[in-house]
């Protein structure tokens, strides 16, 4: 098989077990509170797993959320290390996943445009260029 695809299996198999050690309570650090999982990439040469997360809550919270973590780190990479079958257990690295945010802020502006459609495109339609145009020539 491909030697491409490993990295991908392995950052799949990393989520899957973090996402389990963290639901079930393993973790005894309430700093951490509520996180999403979603998504772990993983370097070519399997040193290195960037573990993306969403959280709920305020900037405050967020900051609480990722120093918990960070002390969480060295337990959770133990964990991996003997429920995966790898030479070298990755380092593992949390990083706060702002694409959930954007993608919600996109959707809201969306959802508000077709709420409330502004009233300056419709009172200016776009008048196409005609021949007659010398700024063209």
């Amino acid at each position: 098989m491909a030697q491409g695809h490993r990295p991908d299996r392995v950052g799949d198999q990393i989520r899957e077990e973090l996402s389990q050690l963290l639901t079930r309570g393993v973790v005894h650090d309430p700093g951490i509170g509520f996180i999403t999982l979603t998504r772990v990439t993983v370097t070519a040469d399997l040193q290195l797993a960037r573990v993306y997360y969403s959280s709920l809550g305020d900037p405050k919270a967020r900051e609480q959320t990722a120093r918990a973590l960070e002390r969480a780190t060295p337990f959770l990479r133990r964990h991996i290390g003997g429920r995966l079958r790898l030479r070298r257990v990755p380092e593992l690295e949390f990083r706060f996943d702002q694409s959930v945010e954007q993608q919600d802020r996109i959707e809201r502006i969306i959802r508000d445009l077709h709420e409330n459609p502004p009233e300056a495109l419709d009172a200016n339609p776009a008048v196409p260029p005609t021949d007659d145009d010398d700024s063209a020539h």
